[in-house]
């Protein structure tokens, strides 16, 4: 059997993903884009800078595996992000390489003299944002926004209008945006912001539909994680017709972060079932750069790309851990470039001693009774460790064994 929900040796999800009456509800574009903003969104985690170097090697490994656009930063930052955005674009990537840019003509010009082909131009919507911050009115983003867009357009560069705080602004500051910039200066494609990731999946598909029927344009969708959905509201908007989604590689991001770039992988291709040319295989290399270069552990149990996703420690079906991965996971560890793993501690059984023991090329046969023995202290350890058992741990235990 090979089918959307079940793919020899890769994975097997649920084929109710796949049920017709699923299926209908969904508005699946031919084709999603992947913008990532790691350089910029995820640099603004507190704490994170990237070097120069630092930027070039990151964009290099998400050209790798296979993003379709690389938000190399915001130039009007500082020289050197000017100079890191000049060399990615010179680099011969085979991603688009977009700049981020306030409504000012000035950021247009630093994202030009860069190399960029497009820019992100960002502009507050969100009704919060408007009154307590800035003071205005949309009338006023309206004003703002309006030349900017020509100007960009005019130079040459794929315009991705930035309203952020989409899921904050008020419906009647929302429409009126698009129709006043649909009017008088429409660009390329449109941003339903999520800035606070405050909304839930169906609201995020309620504001892609709403932004298509006002614009008519490409609609992507940028979120953040705050209540712990910025992947789904994402993936959510793709079923709405969204056409790019962005991230952040291992979720970086203020606070919460941004959705991550290797669980939208994942998401679009296998529980979606879409065809997409990404390299899964290179994710863990990306993402272990990232964690090196930016100082922010990722999680041991993180999605897609944490150290224990594929760990057992129970003793129950841990030789179809290795022997037959998909009646353990969703995923097989090898579709991401990983391995199985069988760890000892209080949650083990027999079976998993009588693994390690191979592992270790024990020679001399043990009967019920050393197994049970040597299983009983296992437990006795891993619960006064509170924690696993190194295999110098379980050497010395099964070391009391060595002699008939």
């Amino acid at each position: 059997m090979d089918d959307k929900y079940f793919r020899e040796d890769q994975w097997s999800i649920s084929p109710y993903n796949f049920e017709e009456s699923v299926l209908k509800r969904l508005e699946l574009p031919s084709n999603v884009k992947i913008h990532d903003a790691t350089l910029r969104d995820g640099e603004q985690t507190p704490g994170v800078v990237f070097r120069k170097e630092d930027k070039v090697r990151i964009a290099r490994l998400l050209d790798e595996v296979g993003v379709d656009r690389i938000e190399a930063g915001m130039p009007a930052v500082s020289g050197e992000d000017f100079q890191a955005m000049k060399e990615i674009t010179a680099s011969g990537l085979k991603a688009e390489i977009f700049s981020f840019a306030r409504a000012l003509t000035g950021d247009i010009d630093k994202a030009v003299e860069c190399g960029c082909t497009g820019v992100v131009i960002e502009i507050p919507i969100g009704y919060p944002k408007l009154v307590h911050q800035f003071g205005w009115t949309w009338e006023d983003v309206l004003r703002k926004s309006v030349d900017c867009i020509k100007y960009a357009r005019k130079k040459g560069l794929y315009v991705v209008y930035f309203p952020y705080d989409t899921t904050r602004a008020r419906y009647s500051d929302l429409t009126n945006l698009f129709d006043g910039i649909m009017n008088e200066s429409p660009p390329d494609s449109v941003g339903i912001v999520d800035t606070m990731g405050c909304a839930i999946p169906e609201a995020i598909q309620y504001l892609v539909r709403l932004a298509k029927d006002r614009t008519g344009l490409p609609i992507e969708v940028h979120t953040h994680n705050d209540f712990g959905m910025g992947v789904a509201c994402e993936l959510a908007g793709v079923t709405a017709g969204a056409e790019v989604v962005h991230s952040c590689v291992n979720g970086l991001g203020e606070r919460t972060g941004n959705a991550a770039l290797e669980e939208l992988i994942l998401g679009l291709q296998i529980l979606l079932g879409m065809n997409t040319r990404y390299q899964l295989h290179k994710l863990l290399p990306l993402s272990k750069a990232v964690e090196e270069i930016s100082g922010v552990k990722i999680a041991s149990n993180k999605p897609v790309i944490g150290e224990r996703n594929y760990t057992r420690e129970s003793g129950i079906g841990i030789e179809l851990v290795l022997q037959k991965p998909l009646a353990m996971f969703a995923v097989a560890p090898s579709v991401t470039g990983r391995s199985g793993e069988i760890v000892l501690g209080k949650k083990s059984g027999k079976a998993s001693v009588e693994y390690m023991l191979k592992e270790l090329k024990w020679e001399k046969r043990l009967d019920d009774e050393a197994l049970n023995e040597i299983l009983r202290r296992v437990k006795e350890k891993g619960t006064e460790k509170r924690g696993l058992l190194t295999e110098e741990e379980f050497t010395a235990i099964v070391s009391d064994y060595s002699q008939s």
